[in-house]
C-alpha cells in the first residue's frame, strides 16, 4: 500500500466534494443580475470551467486510490511522477495567476490553493 498516495487521494477527494458542494454555491452567487449577454456568457463559462476541475479532481482521486491500493508494477512510478508534475503545475499556475492579477482582496494567502497542490506533490514524492 502506498500511504502517501492514499493521503493525497483523500485530499483530492475532499477537494472534489468541496468543488461540487461549495463551489457551485459560491460560483452561483456571482451570477450577473443585470442580464448583460457578455457577462452572462462569461459567468456560464466560469461555472462550466470550475466544474471541469471537479471532473479532474475525481479522476485524479480514482487514479491515486488505484496507486494506493494495488501494486501497479513499473507503471506506478510513471503514474506517480506524472501526478507529481500535475500537482506542481496546478500549484504553479495558481501561484502565477494570483501574482499576475495582483488583487488585494484575493492574494496568495486568501487563496492558498497553491500550497495544497505543492504539498500534494511533495507528499507523493515521498511515495516514489
Amino acid at each position: 500500500m502506498n500511504i502517501p498516495a492514499l493521503i493525497v487521494a483523500c485530499v483530492t477527494g475532499l477537494a472534489f466534494f468541496a468543488h461540487v458542494l461549495g463551489g457551485i454555491r459560491e460560483t452561483a452567487r456571482i451570477e450577473p443580475i443585470d442580464g448583460t449577454p457578455d457577462k452572462t456568457r462569461y459567468w456560464v463559462q466560469a461555472m462550466c470551467a470550475f466544474q471541469m476541475l471537479s471532473v479532474d479532481l475525481l479522476a485524479v482521486t480514482a487514479l491515486l486510490a488505484g496507486v494506493a491500493l494495488w501494486d501497479l508494477g513499473p507503471a506506478e512510478g510513471v503514474i506517480v511522477t506524472g501526478l507529481i508534475a500535475l500537482f506542481a503545475l496546478w500549484g504553479g499556475v495558481w501561484l502565477i495567476q494570483c501574482m499576475w492579477l495582483k488583487r488585494p482582496d484575493a492574494g496568495l494567502l486568501r487563496l492558498p490553493h497553491w500550497i495544497v497542490w505543492f504539498a500534494c506533490a511533495g507528499v507523493l514524492a515521498l511515495g516514489l
